[in-house]
């Protein structure tokens, strides 16, 4: 390739236009990746907590002492902040004198849904902005091509003679701004789909698991009403 002709020099001679849309491509490339490794290593985080809390919640033990452990160890992450909503409206509710079993899985139900929705929406922060950036970022691309080739038929219709020489500068720093919408937004896409799957999993095991709690409270409610 022509020295003349290099991706740097092509960058550093492009139009003012173009070369703002170009650093706004790359500073929203490097906004989505890390949002890409920062949700990676949170689902992750979050998916090993769900699974170790599991399986001390199988174990057999008492969930008062589950509990307790909890709250020791500060875990605030995963299934932890649901069976801690359900747990202290359960021992709330006890304590307040109330017999009604009905009355307490209604609070209780409550409580751990509120959690829920809250943990899913921790786990959906920032989503929105990969997901902005995937579909706007071709579009910001496709500007900066149009600017640019339109600047090289400008600069063909002020010159008597035009040669490949002349339009190619223009056509290759436009199809630059092109490239660099791609590589925002393709990233951004497929970690959005793959996140939002993520997500849609780990929603489904927590509300799995607030149903099987709900029915261990409310089987032990009927056993001692019973």
């Amino acid at each position: 390739m022509n020295a003349n002709l290099s991706l740097a020099h092509l960058v550093a001679q492009a139009s003012l236009p173009v070369q703002f849309i170009m650093l706004l491509l790359l500073a929203a490339s490097v906004g989505s990746w890390a949002v890409i490794f920062a949700k990676r290593n949170l689902l992750a985080r979050t998916r090993k907590a769900a699974d170790d809390f599991e399986n001390r919640f199988w174990s057999g033990g008492a969930l008062t002492d589950l509990y307790e452990s909890t709250r020791r160890n500060k875990e605030d992450e995963g299934l932890v902040p649901i069976f801690s909503a359900g747990f202290e409206e359960y021992t709330r509710q006890q304590q307040g004198g109330r017999i009604d079993p009905d009355d307490i899985m209604a609070a209780v139900q409550r409580q751990m849904r509120v959690a829920q929705v809250r943990e899913v929406e921790r786990l959906e922060g920032g989503l929105s902005l990969l997901a902005t950036i995937g579909s706007v970022s071709p579009y910001v691309g496709l500007l900066g091509t149009v600017w640019g080739i339109m600047s090289a038929f400008i600069a063909i219709g002020n010159v008597k003679q035009a040669s490949l020489a002349m339009v190619a500068p223009g056509i290759a720093e436009a199809l630059i701004a092109t490239a660099i919408g791609l590589f925002a937004a393709i990233p951004a896409v497929v970690a959005y789909n793959f996140f939002t799957r993520s997500v849609e999993s780990l929603e489904n095991r927590y509300l799995t698991f607030s149903d099987e709690m709900i029915g261990i409270i409310e089987r032990a409610l009927r056993s001692a009403k019973s």
